[in-house]
């Protein structure tokens, strides 16, 4: 069993790097730095292909193709396929020890299929030249192959479970959802080239809600990247849109998780974890006004997405760690830990 709780704590760590560097490919405009799946112009590695790939440079110097890009794309999918070829390693032994309690097979077969999908997703934002929908869907892909493997890890290691009040329970499972929902927000401004939509904070082209944001085509979500559904070329009134709610999901999701952290700072069990979480929510807050002010530096927008992945895995944690209390001491204001196998 000490084997497969490191492969697992192994696996999560570098699910967090394939998800960091995965954003910094799609930030670099690299995601079609091999415009094809899963070689390089059918090639191992881009200086297989190097040829190919200078020929492509030299007919459109300022288009997606160079070395330096196909290097980007080829590493993230080395270490995606890597990733892959561990999640089925350890859903492998998982499967062995299905007899054993907190084995984790079932979870573990499913990760497989998280991990095969998300597979497909990556062929097709390559060959379906990075739709949005595609995009943003890889992007959730990632993070949902972070939390399965973070609780899959926790379980192995059989992390203590403590019971707490029903209402403290109930709002980390909300506000795991809603920081899915803010993230694939992120990742449909992102997806959009959005980013920098409105320059100005914490106004949007000085007024608090822009009066000419497009609301009708800024969620469309069968469409290709810069287009309409009908096929005319994406406004910039409709990137506003995209932008101006992200923000707003911004402010009621980072609301609602401070509120959580606070909560969890009065619970002995629970604080250290509020503490994270309220610190984790509170930088990634200042993360996103500072690539508004600083025009979207590549080292800050990356930073934006490490850190939610890093509120993902802590929201997975406290969702894991809170187990609801039938305990009457809670109804007297007495707080009551137990300890779960």
């Amino acid at each position: 069993m000490k084997t497969l709780r490191r492969l697992a704590a192994f696996a999560l760590l570098l699910t967090l790097v394939v998800v960091v560097f995965g954003a910094y490919v799609r930030l670099s405009d690299a995601g079609l730095g091999c415009p094809d799946w899963p070689g390089c112009y059918g090639k191992a590695t881009p200086a297989h292909a190097a040829e190919h790939i200078l020929d492509a440079q030299a007919i459109r110097p300022d288009g997606p193709v160079s070395l330096p890009k196909a290097w980007k794309e080829m590493i993230h999918r080395y270490l995606a396929a890597s990733l892959g070829l561990l999640i089925v390693a350890i859903a492998v032994l998982c499967w062995r020890r299905r007899k054993e309690a907190g084995a984790g097979a079932g979870l573990a077969l499913a990760l497989v299929g998280v991990v095969v999908f998300q597979g497909l997703l990556g062929k097709w934002t390559v060959t379906l030249l990075l739709k949005p929908a595609i995009v943003t869907g890889h992007l959730l892909g990632g993070l949902t192959t972070l939390a399965l493997l973070a609780w899959l890890t926790f379980r192995l290691r059989d992390m203590r479970r403590v019971a707490s009040a029903g209402g403290l329970v109930a709002m980390a499972r909300i506000g795991l959802i809603l920081l899915v929902l803010q993230i694939a927000l992120g990742g449909w401004v992102s997806t959009n080239y959005a980013a920098l939509a409105c320059t100005d904070f914490p106004t949007c082209h000085g007024q608090w809600m822009p009066a000419d944001a497009d609301f009708a085509n800024a969620f469309h979500v069968v469409r290709e990247l810069g287009m309409t559904a009908d096929g005319e070329l994406l406004s910039n009134q409709a990137l506003t849109a995209i932008h101006w709610t992200h923000r707003l999901g911004a402010l009621i999701v980072g609301a609602y998780l401070l509120l959580l952290a606070l909560l969890m700072l009065r619970h002995r069990h629970s604080a250290p974890h509020g503490a994270a979480l309220g610190a984790g929510v509170l930088l990634q807050v200042s993360l996103g006004i500072a690539n508004v002010l600083t025009s979207l530096p590549l080292p800050l927008a990356v930073a934006h997405n490490a850190v939610a992945a890093l509120l993902v895995l802590i929201m997975v944690l406290i969702n894991y760690r809170l187990r609801r209390s039938t305990s009457p001491a809670w109804s007297a204001g007495r707080e009551h830990e137990s300890v779960y196998a």
